[in-house]
């Protein structure tokens, strides 16, 4: 009676680690699917601690333990929001040939994917400028993203070394958040928005000599 007595709670003390873990697990995702929508409703610097909490149905303490700091919630955040609306692939777009027609594909791509997530988005570029965690994830994130991006279009091109920045920041400033908001402000709509920012980007690649190999 005694071992068996044993053997039942060694055995059940695996099931009851596990559960805990599990129950831990689903405390986390629920702290971290609240700050999400909060960041995309009020942003990241409107986001408090209490705010999640109550909307997670847990203490301020407990979103604590799980997040020390205000850096592991927002990497954590940014985690569960990106795998539910990735980038774009730019490792698709090498396939295509013609540089131009890459431009064409990428903006496409790039700016659906602004459309789907503007106001994470807007939220998330706006409070980057005063949440230095935040300037600090993006950067690592968005900006190697868009690093390899502009180097993925800009294959193709002849580049000299007296105007290759010039079509870099053509190709940046086509690309960005801001450039597709002022596009849409303008009344650009729909393939507009695409044709306008190529060729903004091909308009300067002429003016600076750059060519199409």
């Amino acid at each position: 009676m005694y071992n068996e007595t044993i053997t039942g709670k060694r055995k059940s003390r695996p099931y009851r680690k596990r559960k805990r873990a599990l129950s831990e697990e689903e405390t986390r995702q629920r702290i971290t699917e609240a700050a999400v929508e909060l960041h995309g409703s009020v942003g990241p610097v409107k986001t408090t601690v209490s705010e999640v909490a109550r909307r997670a149905g847990v203490s301020r303490m407990t979103v604590y333990n799980h997040f020390s700091t205000e850096a592991e919630l927002l990497a954590a955040c940014s985690g569960h929001w990106a795998a539910r609306h990735p980038y774009p692939d730019p490792g698709a777009w090498s396939a295509v040939a013609d540089p131009a027609e890459r431009l064409r594909r990428a903006l496409g791509e790039l700016y659906e994917f602004y459309a789907e997530g503007r106001d994470m988005l807007d939220n998330v570029f706006r409070d980057a400028a005063i949440v230095p965690p935040l300037a600090h994830l993006m950067e690592g994130y968005w900006g190697a993203y868009m690093t390899r991006v502009v180097e993925t279009l800009a294959r193709g091109w002849f580049r000299g070394s007296e105007n290759g920045h010039a079509l870099r920041a053509a190709l940046r400033v086509a690309l960005d958040f801001a450039t597709w908001k002022v596009l849409l402000d303008e009344g650009v709509k729909g393939d507009e928005t695409v044709a306008v920012a190529a060729a903004m980007v091909e308009g300067v690649a002429k003016a600076v000599g750059v060519r199409k190999r």
